[in-house]
């Protein structure tokens, strides 16, 4: 674009993408994760972790849940005690704080950077594979309701439902938030992939 300015380099983007990213949303917990160094970086590592269903959680450190995971016995069975889902509000509230429109704007002015950032990672395909891949996960993860049954596993607790169980690490993260906060940020994915050019009719109903 004539007269656009010149993007910085990766190691110096961070200023920038705070600036961009603050247009979109002024939750708190976005606005943590700006505090965070190397936010191009950190982003496409979170995208690729997800679209490959590896747990992104290690690179989310400022969006952590606070309190504990709680558990509750029924009739000698272990059931996911629904105050636990109360912990994710803050998250699904800063997803859901996210303009679609605006973000895919913003995907699109620092894709060259998003791009170098992804090659360094030395994956195959492209980023915006990578971004589709990761958004049809979140799509497909079932928005858990009514009682869901757990069994030990070691020192956690694992789904007592086999197909749950086979859901990736990334899918049981987001299953693990409670079904309202599952269909908000299912919903603002949804607007997203739109916005930024996924066909429709390639995203899960």
């Amino acid at each position: 674009m004539p007269g656009a300015k010149p993007l910085p380099s990766l190691d110096a983007s961070d200023a920038l993408v705070g600036k961009l990213v603050r247009e979109l949303s002024t939750h708190p917990r976005v606005t943590a994760w700006l505090a965070t160094d190397n936010l191009i970086r950190n982003f496409t590592v979170v995208v690729e972790n997800i679209a490959n269903g590896v747990s992104p959680a290690t690179h989310l450190g400022s969006l952590r849940p606070s309190g504990a995971f709680r558990v509750a016995e029924r009739n000698g069975a272990l059931l996911v005690d629904p105050r636990s889902y109360a912990r994710y509000a803050p998250i699904a509230a800063a997803v859901g704080s996210v303009d679609a429109q605006a973000a895919a704007g913003l995907c699109a002015a620092l894709k060259p950077r998003l791009d170098e950032a992804y090659a360094e990672l030395g994956r195959e395909g492209s980023f915006d594979s990578a971004v589709e891949r990761a958004i049809v996960a979140m799509l497909r993860t079932p928005a858990l309701g009514g009682t869901v049954r757990l069994v030990p596993d070691g020192a956690v607790y694992a789904f007592d439902d086999e197909a749950l169980e086979r859901l990736t690490p990334a899918q049981k993260h987001l299953a693990r938030m409670g079904p309202d906060h599952v269909r908000v940020i299912q919903d603002r994915l949804r607007q997203i992939a739109l916005a930024i050019g996924i066909p429709g009719e390639r995203l899960p109903q």
